[in-house]
C-alpha cells in the first residue's frame, strides 16, 4: 500500500505553522524541505534568516527548539521527515536530531566525499537508528553504482522526480522511473519514495515503477483544499 506524504517548503516559521494546521487529522507524516541557499540557490526555514560566521542557524524559533525551550509546531500531531538539501548536512546531524524527527533524509549530492559520508552512516549510534529512520535522496543524474554500497546503511531511498531540486512546481522527468524500476528489481524490499512533480497524472506510473511512498508538494498546495486533494489522489490511484 502506498502512502502520500505532503512536502512543505516554506521560508518562515509562521508559514510552517499555518501549513501544518491544514493537515491536522489528514496525514500522520509530513516532509519538511530544508534549503540552505548554498547547495541549492533557494533558502527555506530555518535558513531564510541566515547563519552566523560559525555556521549556526540564526532563526529564533529554530534556536528555541534545539535548545529544548519549545517543540516543533504540532509535534504531537505529526511525524516529521527532514529533507536536508543542505551542504554536508551530516556534519550537523546532532543539531537536526534535536528537532525530534522520525526520519532524516540526506541529499547525496550535497554530502561531498561519498566514502566520508559512508563512514558517517556506519558510525550512527544504534540507539539513534532505533528511533530515527535514515534516508537518502538522489538526483536523476546520479549513478546508482554510487548508491548501491550505501543502501544497507539506509532505511529508505528517495528518487527525485525533477531535474532542479529545491523548487516546487516543475514538470516530472520520466528518467526517474528507470531508477525506481532498477532499485525495485535489485532490492525488492527497499522502501522507495519519489519527490518532485507527483500529481494525479504522474502518480500511477510512479507506483507502477515500484514506488511505495509519494511525496507531494505543489499538487496539494495549489489546491484550495489540500486535504481534499490528498483524498482525491488516494482514490484515483487505487482504482
Amino acid at each position: 500500500m502506498f502512502e502520500i506524504i505532503p512536502a512543505i517548503l516554506v521560508k518562515k516559521y509562521d508559514d510552517l505553522k499555518d501549513t501544518l494546521s491544514k493537515l491536522v487529522g489528514v496525514v500522520h507524516t509530513v516532509q519538511i524541505d530544508f534549503c540552505d541557499g548554498v547547495f541549492v540557490p533557494s533558502k527555506t526555514w530555518p535558513y531564510a534568516d541566515g547563519v552566523d560566521e560559525e555556521g549556526n542557524i540564526l532563526d529564533h524559533n529554530f534556536q528555541k527548539i534545539i535548545n529544548e525551550e519549545d517543540g516543533m509546531p504540532f509535534w504531537n500531531e505529526f511525524e516529521f521527515e527532514l529533507h536536508l538539501m543542505v551542504k554536508e548536512a551530516h556534519k550537523n546531524f546532532g543539531t537536526f536530531l534535536k528537532l525530534g524527527p522520525k526520519a532524516i533524509l540526506f541529499q547525496l549530492e550535497a554530502e561531498g566525499d561519498v566514502n566520508e559520508f559512508k563512514e558517517f552512516l556506519e558510525g550512527i549510534d544504534p540507539y539513534v537508528r532505533d528511533h530515527v529512520d535514515i534516508g537518502l535522496s538522489i538526483n536523476i543524474d546520479t549513478d546508482l553504482e554510487i548508491v548501491y554500497p550505501l543502501i544497507p546503511l539506509l532505511s529508505f531511498i528517495q528518487v527525485m522526480g525533477i531535474a532542479k531540486i529545491g523548487y516546487q512546481g516543475q514538470g516530472f522527468d520520466d528518467r526517474s522511473l528507470e531508477k525506481i524500476k532498477t532499485l525495485r528489481e535489485k532490492y525488492p524490499d527497499l522502501i522507495i519514495t519519489v519527490d518532485g512533480s507527483v500529481n494525479m497524472e504522474t502518480a500511477p506510473k510512479i507506483i507502477k515503477a515500484g514506488c511505495t511512498k509519494l511525496v507531494v508538494g505543489s499538487a496539494l498546495w495549489k489546491d484550495d483544499d489540500p486535504a481534499g486533494a490528498i483524498f482525491e489522489m488516494q482514490q484515483e490511484i487505487i482504482k
